[in-house]
């Protein structure tokens, strides 16, 4: 009995199999691709200060100490601060060569200290007490996490609403009737690089014991882009 009802099975089983394709692969029409961005122009809140303490010497160890207790001073006296966050950056040293190239003739060494803050004034007093001792390296402004998150969560919405408002358009000019999302994905520009300053200039003047210069942030733009495809129901 088995041997006459096994390729009967067999058989119901492989007619099963082929119209499993033509039941799963659902064909979808009138599917477009679209994208819709917004973004704002944001201040920037946070202020970046590198300084670095630098030096030669041919004795790499006195130059080491020297480095050491250079930062460690201006450390010490920007955490006084605390509206200023501290932190050390990089520190390296490298070798001084003869005009041939072949021996040593000393070492050079640079240490950096990194502050950070909110308060641009305070930050900025700050850095004009410790340029008599220090060197700047550079100044940087940038939107803090809060503040980016705060504005990507207006803009969310509002890159919702773009969407749909060119979905509605979309579907209008092929002539349908309305339309639904099929998918929708949306991001942000999370990253956006620290404006510079002109470190030389605001250096000069706070070495001369010029009045603090004013500090001109700038801003950064915060874009939120919405990518989906929608398919336009036809009437």
């Amino acid at each position: 009995m088995s041997a006459v009802s096994s390729p009967v099975a067999l058989f119901a089983l492989l007619g099963a199999l082929v119209a499993l394709p033509a039941h799963a692969e659902e064909l979808h029409y009138n599917q477009v691709s679209l994208h819709a961005e917004v973004s704002s122009e944001v201040a920037h809140d946070r202020m970046l200060v590198t300084l670095y303490s630098e030096a030669q010497d041919s004795d790499p160890a006195k130059l080491a100490a020297g480095i050491t207790t250079s930062i460690n001073a201006s450390l010490a006296e920007a955490r006084k601060v605390k509206a200023v966050e501290t932190s050390l950056g990089s520190r390296n040293s490298y070798p001084i060569y003869d005009d041939k190239g072949q021996q040593i003739t000393g070492w050079r060494e640079r240490a950096e200290l990194r502050l950070e803050s909110s308060d641009f004034a305070a930050l900025s007093k700050l850095t004009g007490e410790l340029l008599k001792d220090l060197k700047m390296a550079g100044m940087n402004f940038s939107i803090s996490d809060p503040l980016r998150k705060k504005n990507e969560d207006a803009l969310l919405k509002e890159s919702v609403a773009a969407f749909r408002e060119r979905a509605q358009l979309t579907s209008e000019a092929l002539g349908g009737s309305s339309y639904k999302i099929v998918s929708l994905n949306l991001s942000s520009n999370g990253f956006q690089s620290p404006r510079p300053m002109y470190a030389m200039a605001m250096k000069s003047a706070m070495r001369d014991a010029a009045p603090t210069p004013e500090i001109e942030a700038g801003t950064s733009q915060v874009t939120v882009s919405a990518d989906g495809v929608i398919e336009v129901q036809m009437p």
